[in-house]
């Protein structure tokens, strides 16, 4: 089974298409899904992050904010494992 991530962003945000992009690319290696969240669909998302995106999790756990941590994905993906 694939751990699922989810990644909260906003559109025209140049560090959450960075970040989208090294997660595809680390996808197949990793094996993990992603859910992608825009934080301005939802008043209580936008309120929580704000501009502060983009934020990564696992399940409730934040790995990382504005650039990917890759120790911590790591860390994060072996625990489910």
């Amino acid at each position: 089974m694939k751990a699922k991530l989810v990644i909260y962003v906003r559109a025209d945000c140049h560090l959450c298409e960075d970040m989208v992009g090294q997660l595809r690319e680390l996808q197949a290696a990793y094996s993990f899904e992603i859910e992608h969240r825009d934080v301005d669909l939802w008043p209580a998302w936008r309120q929580t992050y704000g501009d502060k995106v983009p934020v990564l999790l696992c399940g409730e756990v934040e790995i990382c904010r504005y650039f990917l941590d890759l120790r911590a994905l790591q860390a994060a993906l072996k625990e489910l494992s």
